[in-house]
């Protein structure tokens, strides 16, 4: 699988730009805000129609223009796909699928797989569980369409029991319909559970063995599950819970509570883990990460860095260089030393000027 170009027409700061990408290793440098985690951003929305950053459409449409579109060429398998997307300052973005209009986001689901890595992803472990459940369900999301949907049904169905928890203060009444939420609330989160469950349990048996290369065999990690309630208790807990619930209104049992446990030699490294602890584990799980979808499409998914190797150490910089020779890979960056003071493979070099993506060779031209 591997990005072929990228066409990007009133997106952020480009008003018309198209990139036409190597197969091997890319490198978009230039100074800070000049717009190469943009193009970065603009191939992840190709895989998910959303940002990486939580971007709304009507954020990422360059400045004074109503509309912007992405047309990233995919070529997988032997096969091309064109996908396109519009997005509207006012209104639900538009996707199609080599020309042809799509109604439903899943359908785009599967064509593109992207490893995002970021030095946001660096605190992961150290951060909240907010940023460990995102990262399970922004990688389920694009590898089963089933997960997808029992994940958006679950979170419309718990925005409405907790509507309906608020509103019971004005009209105790409602309280006869809560247990309807509650039946699909359970049916939903159940698969949630049992899905992340297997797939922390897969990601563990991979993570062992990078994070032990890693380390030079001094540290050993372990990664648990760590859910809000096993799923075949979900349905007595959230009963239990009901009246803690309609004093707080809000939901405080399910699968929108759960968290993840990193521990390295018995020490749970998310409170007592120094930072290289922390930052090493990171890398270990985002190259996991690659490795589980390797396994799961059989396929090589497309490895997006966006300005992670400033933060690393020349060791953790130099693993993760080495690890990823067969991986198509776009990294920003904002300067070309540390590729030369490796003497690393570099396919593509392209410099990064506000809003203009030029060739590394433009001066000789």
């Amino acid at each position: 699988m591997i990005i072929k170009s990228i066409k990007l027409s009133n997106f952020r700061n480009y008003k018309e730009m198209e990139i036409n990408f190597d197969d091997g290793i890319n490198i978009l440098y230039g100074k800070n805000a000049q717009g190469k985690t943009n193009i970065l951003e603009s191939a992840y929305l190709c895989a998910t129609t959303k940002s990486h950053k939580g971007s709304k459409d009507k954020e990422m449409i360059r400045f004074g223009s109503e509309e912007a579109h992405i047309r990233t060429v995919v070529e997988k398998k032997s096969k091309t796909f064109q996908i396109d997307l519009h997005l509207r300052s006012i209104g639900s973005k538009g996707v199609a699928i080599n020309k042809m209009p799509i109604k439903r986001a899943v359908d785009l689901f599967g064509i593109l797989n992207i490893v995002f890595f970021s030095p946001e992803d660096l605190n992961i472990i150290k951060n909240g569980p907010a940023e460990r459940r995102r990262f399970i369900d922004a990688e389920l999301c694009q590898l089963d369409k089933v997960y997808l949907s029992d994940l958006a049904k679950y979170n419309k169905i718990l925005n409405q029991r907790n509507h309906l928890l608020k509103e019971m203060n004005f009209r105790p009444d409602l309280k006869e319909t809560l247990p309807v939420w509650e039946e699909q609330l359970v049916t939903y989160g159940k698969k949630i559970i049992e899905r992340r469950a297997m797939f922390i349990n897969d990601l563990n048996e991979i993570i062992v063995n990078i994070h032990s290369n890693i380390t030079g065999g001094k540290e050993h990690i372990v990664m648990k599950y760590e859910p809000s309630t096993e799923a075949e208790a979900f349905e007595s807990k959230l009963a239990n819970a009901r009246e803690k619930d309609y004093r707080f209104c809000s939901t405080s049992v399910g699968p929108h509570r759960d968290d993840m446990l990193f521990e390295v030699d018995g020490i749970d490294i998310r409170k007592f883990g120094s930072q290289g602890q922390q930052r090493t584990a990171a890398l270990s799980l985002k190259l996991s990460e690659i490795e589980f979808v390797k396994n799961t499409i059989h396929d090589h998914p497309i490895l997006l860095l966006d300005d992670v190797l400033s933060e690393l150490d020349s060791d953790r910089q130099n693993y993760l260089l080495n690890s990823i020779h067969d991986i198509q890979t776009i990294i920003t960056c904002t300067g070309l030393d540390e590729f030369v003071k490796n003497r690393f493979q570099v396919d593509k070099v392209f410099e990064v000027v506000e809003g203009e993506v030029f060739n590394e060779r433009r001066d000789e031209t």
